[in-house]
């Protein structure tokens, strides 16, 4: 289903526009923000996609992580100029459900893109990576790497934000399920009581809380020798915070996103594994769901046994490990963030 999109140019900020000569369907973007990479992916994506089929694009997005009240007035936005449709990646998956029940309401058609609504159902469909199944992976990778010693592993959990559940709690249960630990309730991370858990902390998905995160949980435990973290920017962080106090070359480090800059962190030894998403491809998905809902009324379905539309995932390392099926970094960086 991966496939190569001839991208066209795109306007990042708040309400950037892209119009289509003649266009009488228009849709909406709301992303987290408009500075981490993966979003400007999938804004790529969905700009070209719009493009090509004559769709007018605006695009907005919070002025940080967990921006709920900037979504919240993009929606609104959105409602009053007509929109057929609204991609949403949703900074709380709570609280945006009433706005987005309004959408609705009005004939709009909402796809949540990557972070599932809570509910599900709150959205019109949900495209996006399978989360659990990605930290899986990171956590079967981490556990195959220290093989015995992992009964003996001392693991830093740096997540995304105390809301729960979220992508986030997807991410931390699917890598303690794959590292063997019992994760007790999977809707929530941090109730835990494995021994080799020194503690969670949260990053906001960026460098510098990754830093600040990896320095507390270093507090707690100076010779923590796994890292688990949200995504690579964090990830970035937590190996300059390992770097700065000498242990960056004896801590595993692994993490989700599989974006360009975080497959050659992969290269260069920062982190060992990750999880790699495909972002422009939900976006350019979504694109498409809204032109075919605004041309037949047909709304997308989900990927047969599950409940969202599954835009796949693979880990990335140059140490595969046997039973963890895996690709190299060359692969990942042809396929980072198609």
């Amino acid at each position: 289903m991966l496939r190569k999109l001839m991208l066209a140019g795109t306007v990042l900020g708040m309400a950037a526009a892209t119009p289509a000569l003649g266009a009488d369907i228009s849709a909406c973007l709301v992303t987290k923000t408009d500075t981490n990479p993966f979003f400007v992916k999938m804004k790529e994506g969905a700009t070209a996609k719009a493009a090509e089929l004559g769709i007018e694009l605006k695009s907005y997005a919070g002025k940080i992580d967990g921006d709920h009240e900037s979504q919240v007035a993009a929606i609104e936005t959105c409602i009053a100029d007509g929109a057929k449709g609204i991609l949403i990646t949703a900074s709380d998956t709570k609280a945006i459900v009433d706005s987005v029940k309004q959408a609705r309401d009005a004939g709009i058609l909402v796809i949540a893109l990557d972070t599932p609504l809570e509910p599900i159902d709150a959205a019109d469909a949900t495209f996006a990576t399978d989360n659990f199944k990605a930290g899986e992976l990171i956590g079967q990778w981490a556990r195959a790497m220290l093989g015995d010693a992992a009964a003996d592993a001392k693991i830093a959990m740096l997540d995304l934000a105390v809301s729960q559940p979220s992508v986030g709690v997807l991410r931390d249960q699917g890598f303690l399920t794959g590292f063997g630990i019992d994760v007790k309730d999977p809707n929530r991370w941090g109730d835990e009581d494995d021994p080799r858990i020194v503690g969670n902390d949260v990053t906001a998905g960026n460098e510098e809380g990754g830093r600040t995160a990896m320095e507390n949980l270093l507090t707690k435990d100076p010779m923590v020798n796994v890292v688990y973290t949200i995504n690579e920017p964090a990830a970035a962080g937590a190996y300059e915070a390992l770097k700065a106090v000498g242990r960056e070359n004896d801590v595993l480090i692994v993490s989700v996103d599989g974006g360009c800059p975080g497959v050659k962190n992969v290269t260069e030894g920062v982190i060992g594994a990750t999880s790699q998403q495909y972002p422009l491809l939900m976006a350019s998905l979504g694109i498409e769901a809204i032109k075919a809902f605004a041309d037949t009324g047909a709304k997308p379905k989900p990927t047969p046994g599950k409940n969202f539309f599954d835009t796949g995932v693979a880990l990335v390392t140059d140490k595969p490990a046997e039973g963890v099926p895996s690709i190299d970094t060359k692969e990942g960086m042809d396929k980072c963030w198609g």
